[in-house]
């Protein structure tokens, strides 16, 4: 029987990675930029504030291809409130060159001098013993692994897991004694890391929530092959008996692309999964309720059918669809964490048996505008379309911006879109976009930072199946948000239902 959404009433928020924050030490941060984003987005009528995945990156930087579905970022761990502990000493701090752009996020200076201050937070630590070893028992069955995947990483020179030693690469029992023996202070270490950043977040988030903003996080559905996840549970994943993947992920050509997009990501196991009712991911859903308020689900539709692409292949030409977990998996998250708030992303290639999945989960999809308008006939996307149950945006993070893509898009697109806001010159036309996602029927309407700020291109987060070093860089300036934006934000907020609890409507059902 189809579920019924029952947490998300009418609301509008803001899209902003954390990566993107203004701050001082080369990339956004927990530390007091943030809580005056929360600040901004209160007094701007904002109800949510989503976030991209918020997991440790590896090579390109992506939090998509994240080393852990569990860790968080260390790069997220603010270095002012552990000078305020006392674990660093701030004008030391200043002497390190962060980056010299403030609107971009500066990845070599993160990787040659996050760390070694983290370190030295490290060495100094002398507070909560108890309260850092409660946090390791809690999260015991994901930390111990992913410590010790980066220790030894480290040591391996960050080699991938799999061109490790044969011993070590299959967890043999004597290898690993030897190498937590040999790691045991990086393992500490790691741990600490993640207590930091847990500890650092649950405090945004539970003034986030004094102050009325829910928070919106993101799982993508796949791990990174390199990833402490891969690593711990091979049998989990789609691998042969030299731990090789079979196949890989990814998504078919269409208009976009015509050699499809080839991820790589390891496909999961999802018979062996099932057979104990799906609980390596009940574990991921719930530790990552637990840190957000609302949790998107990436490509919602490979729940139904995944794209399988041979392993090896240079493109995704040669994939084929298998059948996922489908209503098995939902059931298993109806029983295990019942009322969960979770959003599915249910963009791309879509068939009429994913729609009947959505249905069946009684989980929001997603509607993005810029997609409303590449037909002449119209689509699913168009705001008159709608149904309540669904959370609309102007653009995500793979998308340009809305200026960019009025620039670069197909004119007769554009056109389309500027005649059906209402928009007879051009004038405020992303205004008039973001209109139209606030006063249409969705329950949800979530903006782009960039977009209430009116960026061209240069905003853009991440251009889709490229390592272009301009992904995931962008970042917002201190001044940028405004006093005057707030109360713009919050009059169209007012304007369009989306500040106050939305009211039942008479003889109206969500649909």
């Amino acid at each position: 029987m189809p579920q019924k959404n029952t947490w998300m009433e009418r609301a509008a928020g803001v899209l902003l990675p954390v990566s993107s924050l203004p701050g001082k030490y080369g990339i956004g941060t927990f530390g007091k930029a943030a809580y005056k984003w929360v600040d901004f987005l209160a007094a701007a009528g904002q109800k949510y504030w989503q976030v991209l995945p918020l997991g440790p990156t590896g090579y390109g930087n992506s939090p998509y291809q994240s080393v852990s579905a569990f860790a968080g970022n260390p790069y997220f761990v603010d270095l002012g409130l552990l000078c305020e502990a006392g674990l660093l000493n701030k004008p030391a701090l200043k002497k390190i060159p962060w980056g010299k752009d403030a609107g971009q996020v500066d990845y070599n200076a993160l990787l040659r001098y996050r760390e070694q201050v983290l370190r030295e937070a490290f060495s100094r630590f002398d507070g909560d013993e108890g309260a850092l070893e409660k946090f390791r028992r809690a999260n015991r069955d994901w930390v111990e692994d992913y410590a010790l995947f980066v220790s030894i990483k480290a040591k391996m020179g960050q080699k991938p897991w799999y061109a490790w030693d044969e011993d070590i690469r299959l967890r043999k029992p004597e290898a690993l004694a030897r190498w937590k023996e040999d790691c045991k202070q990086d393992v500490a270490y790691h741990i600490f890391v993640q207590y930091l950043f847990f500890s650092q977040w649950k405090e945004l988030k539970k003034y986030a929530n004094k102050k009325g903003v829910q928070i919106i996080g993101d799982a993508p559905i796949y791990v990174a092959m390199d990833s402490a996840d891969v690593w711990a549970h091979p049998e989990l994943f789609q691998l042969d008996e030299t731990y090789t993947p079979i196949e890989v992920a990814g998504c078919p050509p269409d208009a976009f692309s015509e050699d499809g997009q080839l991820w790589g990501n390891p496909l999961y196991r999802w018979d062996v999964m099932e057979q104990d009712g799906f609980a390596w991911w009940i574990r991921r859903l719930k530790a990552n309720l637990k840190t957000f308020d609302v949790l998107r689900i990436d490509h919602f539709r490979g729940l139904e059918s995944y794209y399988a692409i041979p392993y090896g292949d240079a493109t995704a030409r040669n994939g084929r669809w298998k059948k996922g977990p489908g209503r098995a998996f939902i059931r298993a998250i109806r029983e295990q964490l019942p009322g969960a708030a979770i959003i599915a992303e249910d963009l791309g290639y879509l068939t009429p048996a994913v729609y009947r999945l959505l249905k069946y989960s009684g989980f929001p999809g997603m509607k993005v505008l810029q997609f409303a308008f590449d037909s002449p006939d119209g689509s699913d996307y168009m705001p008159h379309r709608y149904g309540n149950n669904c959370v609309v945006y102007t653009g995500t993070h793979d998308n340009d911006t809305t200026a960019g893509w009025m620039d670069t898009a197909d004119p007769e697109a554009v056109a389309r879109a500027l005649d059906y806001a209402g928009t007879a010159n051009g004038d405020d036309a992303v205004w008039d976009m973001i209109r139209l996602a606030l006063r249409s029927v969705a329950d949800l309407a979530v903006i782009p930072m960039q977009d209430y700020l009116g960026l061209g291109s240069e905003g853009r987060i991440n251009t889709p199946s490229t390592l272009s070093e301009a992904n995931w860089r962008w970042r917002m300036k201190k001044r940028q948000p405004t006093e005057a934006l707030a109360r713009k934000m919050a009059r169209l907020s007012a304007l369009y239902g989306r500040s106050a609890p939305a009211k039942p409507r008479k003889g109206s059902k969500k649909s």
